[in-house]
């Protein structure tokens, strides 16, 4: 058991028997009485997120994760398909569990795949990923005054913020953690 204090981003732990995912932590001390902690989650098994609050000094049950070097092959309409590095065992997940992430992955691209026991339901992507521009708004001559920024949509269908010289067939660095254009690559 964990206490709810020791909850920050990213942290994996069961309640009710489900598994969660921290994806955002506040904890809040007003003038009197106990502090509060305010986590938005996300189930790993079906995907929902929520919000929940605690109170200071109560427990979540921890668990035990096991990671695994892993290779995005493709995805079909249901599942999202990886293949083990060291042991070349294929593993699905579906695009609920996978959340927000599933718009990141590129055919080929390396991962490390998180299981519960033999359950995988999480995957853990590099910090950056490089993508290819596939649809770009045309830029307006004259709107330089201050850094002018447009919608792109790159070869996996996200959708990103990108600076006006940006151009279909260009190759952009997106950051995972935030989902913002970084640089060309």
């Amino acid at each position: 058991m964990i206490d709810v204090n020791s909850l920050r981003k990213s942290v994996t732990f069961e309640l009710d028997g489900q598994i969660f995912k921290v994806l955002d932590y506040s904890h809040n001390k007003p003038g009197r009485g106990n502090a509060t902690i305010r986590i938005k989650i996300r189930n790993l098994r079906n995907g929902n997120t929520l919000e929940k609050t605690f109170q200071s000094g109560d427990r979540v049950q921890d668990i035990r994760l096991d990671h695994h070097q892993a290779q995005f092959l493709y995805h079909d309409e249901t599942f999202y398909h990886f293949m083990d590095t060291e042991t070349y065992e294929q593993t699905a997940l579906t695009k609920a569990a996978l959340g927000e992430s599933a718009e990141f992955l590129k055919d080929g691209m390396e991962v490390k795949l998180t299981f519960y026991n033999t359950e995988p339901i999480d995957i853990e992507l590099p910090s950056t990923v490089d993508l290819e521009v596939v649809e770009a708004e045309v830029a307006v001559r004259g709107d330089t005054a201050n850094s002018v920024t447009k919608i792109v949509t790159t070869e996996t269908g996200l959708r990103v913020q990108a600076p006006q010289f940006v151009k279909v067939g260009d190759t952009i660095r997106i950051s995972t953690i935030t989902g913002e254009y970084q640089t060309r690559a």
